[in-house]
């Protein structure tokens, strides 16, 4: 045995000792990501269908009234004219990403919304007629949430583990979650290493590991070629000798 094959040889052993266990963890996560309809993680199927809604601009104040009803020195990127719990709305949008949203008939103020509010927003948006377990306010985004700012969590008793995330800010639906969500999720952590976020998927960590089972497959290509060399030089062997010896004549 050359050294080199002696190298190859334990390259591969070695690594793939290391990363054998991860190795696996992607592939069962890849199974999990590949069974699971990424429609029912995300709850799209509990998702209750708007009817239209239509406007009379006749009857709305202007979006400049809007903004001054909020008074805001900061300025304005955007106002957007859309549809709230069945109702023109401005939503006024910050320089710095945040909104708030205005009543267009009124000049009524609706952000932040209450507990009341929220779970209203919630119903609305859920399909069917669900019975609500709890409702709880969070200051601080939860490793479930991943979103910033504050939010109202509804959570459902419908048997799938349903929380729907409101934002008191916003006053709509920023997140949805449930059952398959968490064990989705859970598979998607360990599938991208990132076991704190959940969201990166560059970690040094990943990317080392991804390059030793590189190198760990490559070894083995390459420990698999020697091998189907030597196999294919004993069967030329064995076949020269086979032509070589003289066979037997019958008496």
């Amino acid at each position: 045995m050359t050294s080199f094959l002696r190298w190859t040889i334990r390259v591969h052993k070695w690594i793939a000792l290391i990363v054998g266990i991860q190795i696996i963890l992607w592939v069962a996560g890849g199974v999990v990501m590949t069974v699971l309809s990424i429609e029912s993680v995300r709850g799209e199927h509990n998702i209750a269908v708007s009817a239209p809604f239509a406007i009379q601009p006749a009857n709305l104040i202007s979006p400049q009234s809007a903004i001054d009803v909020l008074e805001l020195d900061e300025g304005v990127l955007e106002v957007r004219l859309q549809t709230w719990q069945d109702q023109p709305v401005y939503n006024v949008f910050r320089l710095d990403g945040s909104s708030s949203l205005v009543d267009a008939r009124t000049g009524e103020r609706i952000t932040p919304i209450s507990e009341e509010t929220a779970v209203a927003v919630a119903l609305s948006d859920y399909a069917g007629d669900p019975q609500i377990e709890v409702v709880e306010f969070f200051a601080e985004p939860t490793w479930e949430y991943r979103r910033p700012g504050s939010a109202w969590r509804i959570s459902f008793a419908d048997g799938e583990g349903t929380r729907i995330y409101v934002s008191p800010d916003t006053g709509l639906v920023t997140a949805r979650r449930n059952d398959r969500w968490r064990f989705f999720d859970f598979f998607w952590m360990l599938h991208i290493m990132d076991y704190e976020e959940r969201e990166d998927f560059n970690t040094f960590h990943l990317q080392a590991f991804a390059v030793l089972a590189l190198i760990s497959v490559l070894a083995g290509f390459v420990l698999l070629i020697i091998r189907m060399q030597r196999l294919v030089r004993v069967e030329m062997a064995k076949r020269k000798l086979k032509r070589s010896t003289p066979q037997s004549t019958q008496s």
